[in-house]
């Protein structure tokens, strides 16, 4: 299936090259591959031992026109390599490197490649991103069952996608955290992670998290950082910004695969809610070159909305999310009056009807993410 960003990315190879970041098996080689369908070139693969060699050799075809490095950052020296391929490269030719750590990471001594190309952040699915043909009630089950990475979702097995993420969670345990970060017990990580798995849309007090595992509050801190970087997880703080009475809290968590979370279907819907709402604003970012935010809100007096996207620094949605309960949240009524956010918006798993009343909409979340903010600029 085409990926929601494929056009785009394929647009800017025109004129610079294209890094595409994003979690461990989430569609970036298919995606590569696809590209190569469109502008003909060559793929290579750094952890296949033939394409290493021809890697460091230089070896391809002067006549392609574009160069796939697939896990090239696991060269520690990619990024003065790229640099020289493409600065003495033919005209006609351009590169697209992928990788399943994040990219950026690899920036902490100052990006050499600056201005040589753009970034991208690969998502798994979503209800805006399904595949053609299928129902979007058939989509959403799949999504809260399956998750959103494309090859559980697409087999539609759940003890297949069971089997696929434990040996997905395996090999990025074993391998990217190995390569990022020196870790002295990957065990304990995944204990930590383990334990998010239960706190999924509640603060997180990581000094808590550290004294059941045993750890230091700095180290419990640094693995939050680590599992980010890793794409298993994000963190979602609070909003304070113009809220007299707001008080600064831990952050919550959610993660990129839904079906990484405990098998609660509300805690499953909001994980979802998060992971989409976080693909938008990750592509409004890539695309348009906005500034965007994800936050949660909650204040001094208990008031709590669970999401709050500001783009450009305006706040653009508020959204609550209920699995059943239909009647609107008197806090998402109260920020919505104050915040006066162009769109407020609560969300319903279980919704027979939607309607609205006073500025707020409730909808279905398969109604509510229908279309991409892609499907805009096409």
């Amino acid at each position: 299936m085409k990926r929601y960003c494929e056009s785009f990315i394929c647009s800017d190879l025109q004129k610079k090259m294209a890094f595409v970041g994003g979690p461990r098996q989430v569609g970036k080689t298919t995606l590569g591959r696809a590209l190569l369908e469109q502008i003909p070139g060559e793929y290579f693969n750094w952890d296949r031992d033939s394409d290493r060699e021809a890697l460091l050799k230089t070896r391809w075809l002067d006549k392609s026109q574009l160069v796939v490095f697939d896990e090239i950052h696991k060269n520690p020296h990619w990024k003065q390599w790229v640099k020289g391929i493409y600065d003495t490269r033919p005209s006609h030719q351009t590169y697209l490197v992928t990788g399943s750590a994040r990219l950026d990471v690899y920036k902490r001594g100052g990006d050499s490649l600056l201005g040589r190309y753009h970034y991208w952040r690969l998502h798994p699915l979503t209800l805006d991103e399904l595949p053609e043909g299928m129902a979007r009630e058939e989509g959403y089950q799949r999504l809260l069952t399956l998750g959103g990475f494309p090859e559980p979702f697409l087999a539609g097995s759940e003890r297949e996608a069971k089997r696929w993420r434990k040996e997905r969670f395996d090999r990025v345990i074993r391998e990217d955290i190995r390569d990022l970060e020196r870790v002295r017990s990957t065990e304990l990580v995944r204990l930590f992670v383990n334990a998010l798995r239960t706190r999924v849309g509640g603060m997180i007090v990581l000094s808590n998290l550290a004294v059941d595992l045993q750890i230091s509050p700095k180290t419990a801190k640094e693995w939050l950082i680590l599992i980010e970087n890793m794409y298993i997880a994000f963190a979602v703080y609070p909003f304070t910004t113009s809220l007299p009475r707001a008080i600064q809290k831990p952050p919550k968590v959610f993660f990129f695969d839904n079906a990484d979370t405990e098998e609660n279907e509300g805690m499953r819907l909001e994980n979802l809610v998060a992971t989409t709402l976080l693909k938008r604003l990750h592509f409004m970012e890539d695309y348009h070159g906005s500034t965007c935010s994800l936050h949660y809100l909650r204040d001094k007096d208990g008031r709590e909305v669970d999401f709050l996207t500001v783009v450009d620094g305006k706040i653009h949605e508020l959204i609550e999310v209920k699995n059943a309960d239909t009647g609107i949240s008197s806090a998402l009524r109260y920020y919505t009056e104050r915040l006066k956010p162009q769109i407020s918006v609560q969300l319903v798993g279980n919704l027979k009807r939607g309607y609205d009343d006073q500025g707020i909409s409730v909808r279905s979340p398969i109604e509510y993410f229908s279309q991409g903010p892609w499907a805009e600029v096409k």
